[in-house]
């Protein structure tokens, strides 16, 4: 023992021996073995292989009943341990088989005393700590020799040493354990490592009793007696080797010891790297985290390079990367004076690398690959890819160590980590420490990489599943915006869409699934394009909801959604407006700006099945504006939803500019208080309405010679708008709607409008409900060639069904005024 680390205490009061004094020594060699939760070892310190024989690549993985002192328990001939039998020491309760067993749920203490003595062979002290907690670990054993326990300034041994525990203690040592014990249980994270720590002052310091009456806390010592002094100077060399840097001049290698003190070094750095970086799942901010971690401790240069795939967020091709991947340098940490690498090699280049250079080694072998000293020949060979850039004066020298960055054995880049010339090169063990560091900073940056592909897929998906509605519809102009619900959930299941309608009418549709992830927004790409299918067919509103919840019958009883769905017929200046469980739309007046909740039939969600929905019409004036939204808008956790609507009444009646600073308004009055959880879906639309003199309708009869007469109408009108350039096309492509509509009407009128809005619109209705499509006519045949004249002078046509037969249309772009 090193008298500078002892421990006093108090006098011994052994019967007819008087008061004598002793020191009793309180800083002790310990073993320290950790037992999993199969009785198997998981940790075997140093000090246990000094006590017990065992070297740890013997002990680790074995049960542990095997390798302890256990009573009764026998080696077997291959057995390392140099114990013989044992036997529990009398009056100290159940012994250390019972801890192993996992009989005991609270801490034990004994003495294993050999049943036969041996010159080899010692008398064990044992303290067992069951362990509670997540991890595996399910007790800790504290073992030291009890053949060492003597009085060493006496001739007296002590012949009472009992182990046991001392509760909310007062003993200095306490303190000293809690500090050291996570430095022998190295091959433990730092958080398991000081849970066992914890628990094991919470159920008593292990202490030692002398003479029945003396009691002295154990505090371990590492298995080397040395002085503080000494040890701090060892500890520096074991830095300096660690890293690479300057030795001490006045100091040893002390061997085994230094070695241990440097291994723990590293432990402790890449411990300390590993909660450096990972704080963001931002790609960006991991590359820039794990580059600094290590500059300047472990090397003076890191650049880190990525595939250009991982760097856009993309996937890439399986296999070796080979001369033509590229390789993005993403990052360039060093210690040099600022802005000697900036020009050389410039961060955000692509580049490929040849085959004979250490850095192709790496990424295609995945192993580190360790050049002492660039020479000036390799430094020449390296220099070679950088065009016009002589990076020879920058890397010439220096010692360099080129590490993979590897997840699910893919290489996803490489750090290259160089040294001053005159700092320690790089050695076998900087190969191993690079490895490890690597390791783990490729998992934290395919975490980063996968969270970025994978939001990126989610907006993507999102993105395609909301339609780009123009802004301007016949009669109204739209805006509309969406909000993902949280950054871990992007997709959502909430939408909106407009669909031309014949007759200039406009359908406007805001639903929400209820729900978040995949599986809502599949279902409400499913509502969404039903709905898309339905309106194109006219069905009136709650029609279409009643068919809408037929469908969601159909696709399962997993999911409900609601929907609201309007109509709007700018002619008439109508909306004609069905609800599905939605909250109710907003109707801001243009006369005085007055805003209001349209009281609407609340109907079922879509999915109940078996309700009836309603339809009102309300009148609507040119400049009004229609506000629909889902519920994430105006709905707070702890708050009632009352107040939200409140809220989106009042930012909907604040006259904007535009209908883009509208829908702005109302985000920020809304989005800003806090607690929102789900997506938002919001659809503004202005209603402008038609002016009657804008629209010119007539009603032809089933009489081939209305073609002639339409044509003539459509002509003169055209005229009064002041729209004669257009007359010739329109005059054509109408004499062609109507004879056709002639042709296959069946009792009643045919109908033709002409409305002059942002485009020229032309619809032909007749009572047929076959829909006409494009045929390839040839030379000799008399029908075929209307359609194919439409649509080759049209801006835009098309078809659709209505209660009462179909609608053929047209578009013509008005000339610039």
């Amino acid at each position: 023992m090193d008298r500078g680390t002892e421990v006093g205490a108090a006098p011994s009061r052994g019967a007819g021996d008087g008061a004598v004094e002793h020191a009793a020594a309180g800083r002790i060699p310990l073993a320290v073995v950790v037992v999993d939760r199969d009785g198997r070892v998981s940790h075997w310190s140093t000090g246990a292989r000094r006590l017990f024989g065992a070297p740890r690549e013997d002990a680790v993985g074995r049960p542990a009943v095997d390798l302890l002192p256990v009573s009764g328990a026998l080696p077997e001939d291959d057995d390392p341990a140099p114990y013989g039998a044992y036997a529990a020491y009398d009056g100290l309760g159940p012994d250390l088989e019972s801890s192993l067993d996992g009989g005991l749920a609270y801490p034990a203490a004994g003495r294993a005393r050999l049943t036969v003595a041996g010159p080899d062979r010692i008398d064990v002290l044992w303290w067992a700590y069951p362990l509670v907690g997540p991890g595996r670990e399910r007790l800790l054993v504290l073992a030291a020799d009890a053949t060492g326990m003597r009085h060493e300034d006496d001739a007296v041994a002590v012949e009472r040493i009992a182990p046991g525990f001392a509760l909310h203690t007062d003993f200095p040592g306490a303190e000293e354990l809690a500090r050291r014990l996570p430095e022998i249980l190295p091959s433990m994270s730092v958080g398991e490592s000081a849970r066992i720590v914890a628990q094991v002052l919470e159920l008593g310091y292990p202490v030692l009793e002398f003479s029945q009456n003396d009691r002295v806390p154990v505090t371990p010592d590492w298995g080397v007696p040395r002085r503080v002094e000494r040890k701090a100077r060892r500890e520096r060399v074991a830095r300096a080797a660690a890293f690479g840097e300057p030795l001490p001049r006045d100091v040893q290698d002390d061997g085994e010891d230094l070695e241990y003190v440097a291994v723990r070094e590293r432990l402790e750095f890449l411990n300390e790297v590993s909660g450096r970086i990972g704080t963001s799942l931002d790609l960006s901010q991991t590359i820039l985290e794990v580059s600094r971690a290590v500059v300047p401790r472990f090397t003076d240069v890191a650049g880190t390079y990525l595939r250009e795939q991982v760097v856009a967020g993309e996937g890439f091709p399986e296999g070796v990367p080979d001369t033509t991947t590229m390789w993005h340098r993403v990052a360039l940490e060093h210690t040099d004076e600022p802005g000697r690498w900036d020009d050389v090699v410039p961060v955000g280049e692509a580049m490929p690398f040849p085959a004979h250079t250490p850095f192709f080694q790496c990424m295609t072998t995945g192993e580190p690959v360790l050049v002492p000293r660039i020479s000036e020949q390799m430094g020449h060979m390296i220099a070679a890819q950088f065009e016009k850039r002589d990076i020879r004066p920058l890397i010439t020298n220096r010692s360099m160590l080129v590490v993979p960055l590897k997840a699910r054995h893919v290489v996803l880049g490489f750090m290259i980590l160089l040294r001053h010339p005159e700092r320690v090169e790089f050695n076998d063990m900087d190969r191993v420490t690079g490895a490890e560091l690597a390791a783990r900073a490729g998992l934290v940056l395919d975490n980063a990489r996968m969270y970025t592909y994978q939001e990126s897929v989610a907006e993507a998906l999102q993105d395609s599943m909301l339609p780009h509605i123009a802004p301007r519809m016949a009669g109204c102009d739209i805006a509309t915006r969406y909000l993902p619900g949280t950054l871990l959930g992007r997709i959502g299941g909430d939408w909106f869409d407009s669909v031309k309608l014949p007759g200039s009418r406009t359908a406007l549709v805001v639903g929400d699934v209820m729900g978040h992830g995949l599986n809502s927004a599949a279902m409400m790409g499913q509502l969404r394009t039903a709905v898309q299918t339905m309106a194109a067919l006219d069905l009136p509103p709650a029609q279409l909801l009643r068919n809408l919840d037929d469908l969601a019958q159909r696709l399962g009883d997993s999911y409900l959604a609601t929907c609201l769905y309007a109509v709007y017929d700018p002619i008439a200046g109508e909306l004609h407006i069905a609800n599905a469980g939605h909250i109710p739309p907003v109707l801001v007046r243009a006369d005085d700006g007055r805003s209001e909740l349209l009281d609407l039939p609340t109907g079922a969600p879509i999915g109940v099945g078996g309700v009836p929905f309603e339809a009102v019409r309300v009148r609507v004036a040119p400049g009004d504006r229609l506000v629909m939204c889902t519920d994430g808008l105006v709905e707070v956790r702890g708050e009632d939803i009352g107040v939200g609507l409140a809220t989106l009444c009042e930012s909907a009646a604040h006259p904007a500019a535009s209908m883009d600073d509208a829908c702005d308004t109302i985000i920020r009055a809304l989005n800003t208080r806090g607690g929102r959880k789900d997506d938002v879906a919001l659809l503004l639309a202005r209603l402008n309405g038609i002016e009657p003199e804008d629209v010119a309708e007539w009603r032809l009869s089933l009489d081939p010679i209305e073609a002639a007469r339409a044509r003539a109408a459509v002509r003169e009108q055209l005229h009064v708008w002041g729209l004669a350039g257009l007359a010739d096309s329109a005059e054509l492509m109408v004499g062609e709607l109507v004879g056709n509509a002639v042709r296959h009407a069946h009792s009643r009128q045919i109908a033709l409008r002409l409305v002059r809005g942002d485009t020229l619109l032309c619809e032909v209705d007749d009572d047929d409900h076959t829909l006409p499509t494009l045929l390839s006519a040839g030379p000799d045949d008399e029908f075929g060639r209307g359609l194919r004249v439409v649509s080759t002078l049209a801006r835009e046509w098309g078809t659709s069904r209505t209660s009462a037969g179909k609608t053929v249309w047209f578009e013509l772009t008005l000339p610039r005024r």
